[in-house]
């Protein structure tokens, strides 16, 4: 195949990457899904407050199929900034089912403007800037990972693609 640049190779291979999933979740990795297709990524939890705090800041680079994923203890207001943040993001809002209720595009490197996620978010998914315009991820997209409430996922680990 020839791809007219790395990033669209890097999406196809997201895509194929999603498409081999296995039924069961893991830690590492987030799926996610909707009318736009599949897409896994290798992901950092942070899961507690000093790891939410420091997130992806004084990182020089993000492999293309990586994240961090936040995870809070019950769905509240979330909101993000940039401040000693080095590279471009893209930031998707969670709700307690695991559905995209929210996405900030090109969040800008150092901006400590806030980035409101709204309320009722249960986890956020930092990626690199314009892979959720790559792949078409919007609002309605729906999660995989074991820390979501398995009981109230939209997707759970149980179910395969």
């Amino acid at each position: 195949m020839i791809f007219s640049s790395p990033l669209a190779g890097a999406a196809v291979l997201l895509l194929l990457a999603a498409g081999a999933a296995r039924s069961e979740c893991s830690l590492g990795e987030l799926e996610l899904r909707g009318d736009w297709g599949a897409a896994s990524f290798s992901v950092e939890i942070a899961d507690t407050p000093e790891l939410r705090a420091e997130g992806l800041m004084f990182r020089e680079r993000l492999e293309r199929s990586a994240g961090m994923l936040f995870v809070y203890e019950s769905p509240r207001r979330a909101t993000f900034w940039m401040k000693n943040t080095l590279i471009p993001l893209d930031i998707m809002f969670f709700d307690g089912t695991g559905t995209l209720t929210k996405l900030h595009r090109n969040a800008v490197p150092f901006d400590t403007s806030t980035i409101d996620g709204g309320s009722g978010v249960a986890a956020a998914l930092e990626v690199n800037a314009g892979m959720a315009e790559l792949l078409g991820i919007g609002p309605g997209t729906v999660a995989r990972h074991p820390l979501i409430d398995q009981s109230e996922a939209a997707w759970p680990c149980d179910e395969g693609l």
